[in-house]
C-alpha cells in the first residue's frame, strides 16, 4: 500500500541518499546555502528530519530539542535505512488523516514538509559538496504549492529566508523557482547581483 506522500518521498529519497553517500569526511566543515549550517550540521538536521517524521507519520510526539550527532560509524548506510523507513512510515493512508498532534497542521502538510526537507536539503548538500543533483520532478511540482502556502509563516519563524530575485537557470527553472521561494540562490555560492 502506498500514498501520494510515500510515492513522492520514494521518488525523492534515492536522489538525496546518493548525495549523502557522496559526501567525504573532509567536506563536513564546508559551508552550505543554509545560513549558519556547515555540511555536518545540515546532515545532522536531515537525519533528525527523516527520523522524527517517521514518528510524526504515526502521530507520535517527537523531540526536536535534542541535537544528537548522527555521524558516527556507518552514518551513510544508516541515513539510507532511515530514509527507507520514512517512506514506509508514510505509506499507510491513515497517516494522512487528521491533524498532527505535535505540529497542529494537517497530516498531509506534515508529510509534505518531510518531502520539502529531503528535496531542498538534498540540493543544499549537493551544491555545498560540488555534486550533481537532479530532484524528482514530481516532488518539485508538488512542493511549489506547499512553499506558497507555508512561506509567510515559515519566514516569520526563520525557517525560510525572504524570497530572492535571481536569474533563473534554464536547465531547471522549476527547481530554481522553488529554491528562490525558500530564500536560496540557485547559483550558490554566486552572490545575488
Amino acid at each position: 500500500m502506498t500514498t501520494q506522500t510515500s510515492d513522492l518521498l520514494a521518488a525523492a529519497a534515492p536522489r538525496t541518499v546518493d548525495v549523502v553517500r557522496g559526501i567525504t569526511d573532509d567536506q563536513l566543515d564546508l559551508p552550505t546555502p543554509c545560513r549558519d549550517y556547515v555540511v555536518r550540521d545540515l546532515l545532522n538536521h536531515l537525519f533528525e528530519v527523516v527520523v522524527n517524521f517517521q514518528g510524526l507519520a504515526a502521530k507520535r510526539p517527537v523531540e526536536w530539542a535534542e541535537k544528537p550527532d548522527h555521524l558516527g560509524d556507518g552514518w551513510r548506510d544508516r541515513f539510507e535505512v532511515e530514509t527507507d523507513r520514512l517512506v514506509a512510515a508514510w505509506s499507510n493512508p491513515s497517516t494522512l488523516e487528521g491533524v498532527s498532534p505535535g505540529m497542529g497542521l494537517p497530516q498531509t502538510v506534515v508529510g509534505g514538509m518531510a518531502l520539502l526537507d529531503l528535496t531542498v536539503h538534498g540540493w543544499d548538500l549537493a551544491v555545498a559538496t560540488d555534486q550533481p543533483y537532479q530532484p524528482a520532478p514530481e516532488a518539485v511540482a508538488e512542493l511549489h504549492g506547499l512553499v506558497e502556502r507555508l512561506g509567510p509563516t515559515a519566514r516569520k519563524m526563520g525557517v525560510f529566508a525572504d524570497p530572492v530575485t535571481h536569474p533563473t537557470p534554464t536547465d531547471s527553472p522549476d527547481l530554481a523557482h522553488l529554491l528562490t521561494q525558500t530564500g536560496r540562490i540557485p547559483t550558490w555560492p554566486t552572490p545575488t547581483p
